[in-house]
């Protein structure tokens, strides 16, 4: 391969916040990128208002040029990429399939920033599938993308303990940060040769679908609270009594209550405390402290301020059906 140039054409292929703090901390650092594709914009808010995604934010802070397919699969779609002759295509979290004509366009191939321990968690949640799954570490790996799902030879990576973090968004933007200068350490070494991930450990993280928000009470409390945890800040977990929905967007799970004796109804509330709303699981309870319920403005409000409100809702003895909330989901 040959020597690598004097300065590296850079594009960038990403859309959400993952993968416009890598797209930031790259502008400011000696390997910028000069073109951007990103999704299209998308109707946002209560007047389905076409909004630019972070990435695209970024870009025009920058002055980069952006392109915005809805598919790369006509091989037209990616002219002006091509036009562009880029040295390398840096891809985080694009959300859109690169075919292999795009995949060879760039000199040194697309490389990969993942938000995890490849081969571990391949797909489209890494982070959240780390989470729910229980997983004490996660971590980021650069790869060189070939056709199969993330399957692609891992230049660097390094992990993080997922408990060091108070909720999912500050490990996703450490996971951002870590990854953008691991990023910049390959880029400055190519050319390179990666290494084959391994053929043991490989897990899929499954795209995030509206039944993944729904809430199981005949798990356990330690269950549900990294469910709770995993989901709250992109899709936030759900469960139901009736026709009113609850979003739950913080609690914590506690295996023993000594003031409470378990009946074995999942999904009943307790008494146990007046500052949380605290349900029992099919083992343990979990305190939620932080919610939102489809009636009124639908704000997030405390556990003593849902609990004044909507004395309806939350009250001893009633229990929350994940069935129903599968019905309104």
């Amino acid at each position: 391969m040959a020597d690598q140039p004097s300065k590296l054409r850079l594009a960038f292929a990403g859309s959400p916040d993952f993968a416009a703090r890598i797209l930031a901390v790259l502008q400011d650092s000696s390997v910028p990128c000069e073109f951007v594709l990103t999704q299209p914009d998308r109707p946002s808010g209560r007047g389905r208002k076409l909004t630019p995604n972070p990435v695209k934010t970024v870009a025009a802070n920058w002055g980069l040029p952006v392109l915005q397919p809805t598919s790369l699969r006509d091989p037209t779609s990616a002219a002006a990429l091509r036009a562009f002759a880029p040295d390398v295509l840096i891809v985080a979290a694009y959300g859109l399939l690169l075919p292999e004509h795009v995949l060879n366009i760039p000199t040194y191939g697309c490389i990969n920033v993942h938000a995890s321990l490849l081969p571990r968690w391949r797909g489209a949640a890494p982070i959240e599938r780390a989470v729910m799954a229980g997983d004490l570490e996660t971590g980021v790996t650069i790869m060189q993308m070939e056709k199969g799902l993330d399957t692609g030879p891992v230049y660097a990576s390094e992990s993080l303990m997922i408990d060091d973090y108070d909720d999912v968004g500050a490990l996703e933007n450490q996971l951002a940060e870590t990854g953008a200068h691991l990023l910049i350490n390959v880029l400055k070494k190519l050319p390179q040769h990666p290494t084959p991930q391994p053929t043991d450990g490989v897990t899929y993280a499954h795209k995030l679908t509206a039944t993944d928000r729904i809430i199981d009470w005949t798990q356990s409390a330690a269950e549900i609270a990294r469910h709770i945890w995993a989901l709250n800040r992109r899709m936030p977990a759900i469960t139901t009594i009736g026709q009113t929905q609850v979003q739950i967007l913080e609690a914590s799970a506690v295996n023993e209550l000594t003031e409470i004796e378990p009946e074995g109804r999942p999904g009943r509330q307790t008494q146990a405390s007046k500052k949380t709303i605290t349900i029992e699981c099919g083992s343990g309870w979990i305190q939620v402290s932080k919610l939102k319920i489809n009636r009124g403005k639908g704000l997030p409000m405390d556990a003593a301020a849902a609990r004044n409100g909507y004395p309806d809702v939350f009250q001893a003895g009633a229990v929350f059906s994940s069935a129903q909330a599968q019905s309104l989901s």
